[in-house]
């Protein structure tokens, strides 16, 4: 399927834009890319115009320029401006389920609904495993730059459920191997938040679905509860026999949750 290319100061933004219909971004977790939504892209593109990309530094997004401040909230709007998109629903997971948040904290009224998937939430506690996973990437990137730091993400506890299904796995370990690892390395100059996002989920106030997986470690699934119990028009769902990649480890169960959701608020 072929890529496009949006040039932003300091950096590019890697895009595909298929179907039409209601504009659907699609956002990826932390260290992959666009290629995490294969899962969905053909059933969702066939009731939508849907837009994935590699946020940047990230995939074919990446490397970007260290000395050129930035956001990915004001990131994702720029690429709704260069596609003409006034407004659109965004589904995000992990990391790009805050990007989502924060694109709806910037400009409420360009975000039709918000998808979020075992999403970060900047400002909640992590867990302790979690805490012990990031600590031995740390360890591993010092020992053996963002070579070894790639393995160790791949092996953190977030990624236990993935890691049970070889297809998931292998897709996994494509992503992460084309990740730069610059935010890694203390190379991304990402504009702080003057709030955090936890402190404002009750300005938004658009349709918002609330997602996990089951399994997912014990800190996604606190964030899970708080986004849920906070957002004003929010609803939770739990997917079973899922962790924290839910949209690729139960694919289908994921993508009949997002079809329907977003039929609903188009």
């Amino acid at each position: 399927m072929a890529t496009a290319t949006l040039a932003v100061n300091g950096g590019r933004l890697q895009y595909e834009d298929v179907g039409t219909g209601p504009a659907v971004v699609l956002i990826h977790g932390f260290g992959l890319d666009m290629r995490m939504w294969d899962p969905q892209l053909a059933d969702l593109a066939a009731a939508f115009r849907v837009i994935r990309y590699d946020c940047r530094g990230f995939g074919a997004s990446g490397p970007l320029d260290p000395a050129v401040p930035y956001s990915h909230a004001a990131d994702l709007l720029a690429l709704l401006d260069h596609l003409s998109i006034d407004q659109a629903a965004l589904v995000g997971l992990s990391f790009g389920g805050q990007v989502a948040l924060k694109a709806a904290f910037l400009a409420p009224p360009r975000v039709r609904a918000l998808a979020l998937l075992d999403s970060l939430l900047e400002g909640a506690p992590w867990d302790e495993v979690s805490k012990a996973g990031l600590i031995e990437l740390n360890n591993q990137l010092v020992a053996g730059g963002v070579a070894a730091g790639r393995e160790a993400w791949l092996a953190h506890p977030l990624f236990a459920g993935a890691r049970q299904q070889p297809d998931v796995s292998v897709a996994l370990t494509a992503m992460v191997a084309d990740y730069p690892g610059q935010h890694w390395l203390g190379q991304d100059p990402h504009l702080p938040d003057a709030t955090p996002p936890i402190d404002m989920l009750e300005r938004l106030t658009m349709p918002a679905l609330v997602v996990a997986g089951e399994h997912d470690v014990p800190g996604f699934l606190a964030m899970t509860d708080v986004l849920a119990s906070r957002l004003p028009a929010a609803e939770r769902m739990l997917v079973p026999d899922a962790g924290h990649m839910v949209n690729m480890e139960q694919p289908t169960a994921v993508t009949a949750l997002l079809l329907r959701f977003l039929r609903s608020h188009s």
